[in-house]
């Protein structure tokens, strides 16, 4: 079932199935008495291409509706001190857990992939894989999976549904394959072929590393059967706003949509939604903003995070290093359907992705209602992506987009680029980006480019970058946090691993320098010199110390807090910082962080906590975080504190309840969202949330009502 060839690399093969098998992580069928299993897997870390510590043994099998993948995993250590304290679907917590789990490269590009895995508890995780990188884990295919326990560990059984998967046309298949898997209370990654360590990084980064995956042959995929699956929607709720321009008390909203799935080929799929509704995103987890630059927020709408990796622009994949966070975003979704953080009706749209050789294809239009009260205009949006597999391990492509009514009204913008992502021999990369955007008001100097070479080697990495952002470049489909700068950085790092220091995995030396001018002028408005010192344990704790000395000018004063302004003028700042993480698979996690140094006219401290999480059952968990900041300026004196945080109780793998407790000191704000979720049929989900908001920074009492809702929302899938 199993072949290797002498530098490692896997061939496996899948058996056809005569009857489905049940799943139920029983491992009782025929199959696992008379199939040999696929064995042998070899660690990536702690020691490299060494036999794993504990047996593993795996089945692939298929009929013609799903794709099975069972294995039966061995652990010397009591159930006890096994890591398992996570059932929530697609969490990070979970990749802390002993897992098992298999990727396929449907498409056997050697680039491209989507990964499988669970542990112990049953729990679900899911992603897609994009250029050996950037992975999208809100892809959420229908699959099911089911574990169980034997004297000496424990069983997977998972059954993924073609249907699930976009392939290549034909009834012969051959896929890129790796399996997975964590023994985590031994900080212990173990695969298929062996994963080298510049990508091994911390571990669970090793499955990224597509173009060394085994081969799945053996396979006979269904013929291709044209098929839509139906998502409608039904939203009802009652909301109270006392803080905004349109008041509102114990308001009832009731209202209906669909969201329809299209399979036009094996390959290529067609998403059209109508009355699109987002009821069931959390909120915003608050920042504290000591920057004179916008926050960037996450997109969390579902219709907008399925397939999101397509129509990212200007982004490499794993390993390639350190980009500048100052690189523009051409297309960011939540530009459409919010404006200046409230919401607009999304009237409908449609979405196609997939692949066409060797072209990954991707459109999206969004037409937006107008909204009277607030002045915002129907707008259509309009982004076309197409990206072409060159070499082994590269891609080339383009991006269009447009959107109707320009932000500022009185015309439309455009916005277009070119982007390049070549991955040359095992760890060299280059990336650049050639855009621009146009505008009614804004005439000439509105490109940008980005140059940036990085080799990142598991001992050595070396990075420098070449940005220039013009000061008309407003891709408004997109995120810029600045702009008319040109910016060079370079960067050095050295990461020995000491043989001679059992406790010690890898030490980190870090070095580096960013410098911008202001573009056209020439000016020098930044430089950064910085340094990073890093020590990581063998139980994966780690400690780090980082050196900052930067200095910044400021063109135009902007007001950093209530009543304290910045002027115009240089500033000089040097920073040290102090953190320690504990490891994330203890029961409590999280990392301590002590900042302190120069700040503007005066200094700064800053004590905070974070990513913290403490588990209180394997179904409970507790996940704190805070950040207290103590400025003292000529201008001025204040403080900035955050605090939130998140309570988990997992009924099952399919149902949970979260709760998240924040509060700002900034704009003296409490806010909860509390969330019920229960995928009571795959694909099928009920929400029920309830949010408030109240106000603290009242004389008469303790807070004031600001808004609050409570929303019941259901889903049903159908799939003819």
């Amino acid at each position: 079932m199993i072949s290797r060839d002498a530098a490692g690399n896997a061939t496996v093969r899948a058996v056809r199935l005569d009857e489905p098998l049940v799943i139920d992580g029983a491992l009782d069928e025929d199959l696992y008495r008379t199939v040999p299993p696929i064995s042998g897997l070899v660690q990536s870390l702690p020691d490299f291409g060494v036999p794993a510590t504990e047996e593993t043994e795996i089945w692939v099998a298929y009929d013609d509706t799903n794709i099975y993948v069972s294995a039966r995993l061995w652990d010397a250590a009591p159930e006890r001190e096994w890591i398992a304290n996570e059932m929530r679907r697609n969490t990070d917590q979970l990749r802390q857990n002993d897992t098992f789990g298999v990727a396929f490269d449907t498409f056997h590009d050697r680039r491209n992939g989507v990964m499988f895995y669970t542990n112990p508890l049953g729990a679900m995780a899911d992603f897609a894989i994009t250029n050996e990188g950037n992975p999208n884990a809100d892809w959420n295919p229908i699959w099911e999976v089911r574990t169980g326990r034997f004297d000496g560990g424990w069983t997977v059984e998972m059954a993924i549904p073609f249907r699930s998967l976009r392939y290549r046309s034909g009834p012969d298949h051959v896929w890129g394959v790796q399996f997975r898997r964590a023994i985590r209370h031994k900080n212990e990654w173990v695969h298929l072929t062996p994963v080298p360590r510049a990508w091994a990084g911390t571990g669970a980064q090793g499955i990224f590393r597509v173009s060394g995956w085994g081969t799945l042959v053996g396979l006979e995929t269904p013929q291709p059967t044209f098929h839509a699956d139906f998502k409608p929607y039904a939203i009802s709720g009652v909301r109270t706003d006392r803080a905004g321009g349109l008041e509102r008390s114990n308001e009832l909203d009731t209202d209906l949509g669909v969201d329809v799935k299209y399979g036009l080929t094996r390959s290529l799929t067609l998403d059209l939604t109508y009355n699109t509704d987002f009821a069931q995103v959390e909120v915003d987890e608050q920042q504290v903003n000591l920057t004179r630059f916008d926050l960037f927020f996450p997109e969390k709408r579902e219709f907008f995070l399925e397939g999101r990796d397509l129509f990212e622009f200007g982004l490499s994949g794993f390993g390639a290093g350190r980009g500048s966070e100052r690189a523009p975003t051409l297309f960011f979704s939540r530009r459409i359907g919010l404006e200046a953080g409230e919401p607009v009706p999304i009237f409908g749209g449609a979405r196609l992705t997939g692949k066409i050789g060797d072209f990954d294809v991707g459109a999206l239009g969004i037409r937006t209602s107008g909204e009277e009260a607030t002045g915002v205009a129907e707008t259509d949006f309009t982004v076309l992506r197409m990206r072409r597999d060159v070499l082994s391990r590269s891609n080339v492509g383009v991006l269009f987009g447009h959107r109707s009514e320009s932000v500022r009204g009185g015309g439309s913008n455009q916005t277009y680029g070119f982007d390049g992502n070549f991955t040359l021999f095992d760890n060299l990369t280059l990336l650049t980006h050639l855009a621009g955007t146009r505008t009614h008001d804004r005439e000439g100097r509105d490109s940008s480019y980005q140059i940036r070479g990085s080799y990142s080697g598991d001992e050595w990495a070396v990075q420098a970058l070449r940005l220039l952002v013009e000061e008309n470049f407003d891709p408004q489909i997109g995120f810029v946090r600045l702009t008319g700068f040109l910016e060079h950085s370079g960067s050095v790092r050295y990461s020995p691993r000491p043989t001679s220091i059992p406790s010690i995995r890898q030490f980190n030396l870090e070095a580096g320098l960013d410098y911008r001018e202001n573009a056209p002028a020439g000016s020098v408005e930044s430089r950064e010199r910085r340094g990073r010192f890093d020590i990581e344990f063998e139980n994966s704790d780690m400690f780090t110390l980082t050196a900052v000395d930067s200095r910044e000018r400021l063109t135009s004063p902007f007001e950093i807090s209530d009543g304290v302004t910045i002027p115009v003028g240089t500033y000089a700042f040097q920073e040290l910082e102090v953190a320690y993480t504990l490891g994330l698979q203890r029961r409590t996690s999280g990392t301590l962080m002590v900042r302190g140094g120069t700040f503007y006219s005066g200094n700064i401290t800053s004590v905070g906590w974070r990513r913290g999480r403490v588990e209180v059952l394997p179904q409970l968990s507790i996940e704190p975080s805070v950040s207290f900041n103590w400025v003292e300026l000529e201008e001025g004196s204040f403080t900035t504190h955050v605090a939130a945080t998140r309570v988990n109780y997992s009924f099952t793998p399919r149902m949970f309840v979260s709760g998240l407790l924040q509060f700002s000191s900034e704009d003296r704000l409490f806010t909860n969202n509390l969330r019920f979720r229960w995928e009571y049929s795959p694909g099928s989900e009920l929400f029920i949330v309830y949010t408030e908001d109240r106000n603290t920074d009242t004389l008469d009492r303790f807070s004031e009502l600001s808004n609050r809702a409570l929303v019941i929302k259901v889903t049903r899938l159908f799939r003819p």
